[in-house]
């Protein structure tokens, strides 16, 4: 009975993870697609036409008003609370200035341009792909981390 129990289990398993690695990645997905349609909101919206150049700019809400990404995202960053095994990063991706820190509708500036990226936590068993999105709204991943949208392949 034991032996049978251990066979179950060692097929089981595998399995298991496989699902919970690829129920990780379509979290990273989602999340990816949710900051691009965050700054795409915040940029028309409360950026003057410009982005938001981190991740805990678009945690905050215009005066009065609901923030542009999920709590759940706004702490997934390096260093914080990850989301489904993955970290998310935002940057400015080397845009020019739009508006001047303080002055877009949350208080905080905003560039011409963003770079995305979300990352397993531990590469192998929270997640296998990398991700990374820009303004162009073109949804990349590869194997091992991304450093700009000429690396990876395209996600359809």
């Amino acid at each position: 009975m034991v032996a049978i129990i251990g066979i179950i289990a060692a097929i089981a398993i595998p399995g298991l993870l496989r699902a919970r690695l690829s129920g990780n990645e379509s979290s990273a997905i989602s999340s990816m697609r949710t900051i691009s349609t965050a700054q795409q909101v915040f940029a028309s919206t409360c950026g003057r036409g410009g982005y938001a150049t981190s991740l805990a700019d678009l945690a905050v809400g215009p005066s009065g008003g609901d923030p542009f990404v999920p709590p759940d995202l706004s702490g997934a960053i390096p260093g914080g609370t990850p989301k489904s095994g993955y970290e998310f990063l935002v940057t400015d991706n080397g845009g020019v200035i739009v508006s001047a820190p303080g002055t877009a509708c949350n208080g905080t500036g905003s560039e011409s341009a963003f770079y995305a990226t979300g990352a397993p936590t531990a590469p192998g068993f929270t997640g296998m792909r990398f991700f990374a999105i820009d303004e162009s709204a073109g949804l990349r991943f590869d194997l091992s981390a991304l450093s700009d949208m000429t690396d990876g392949q395209p996600l359809n």
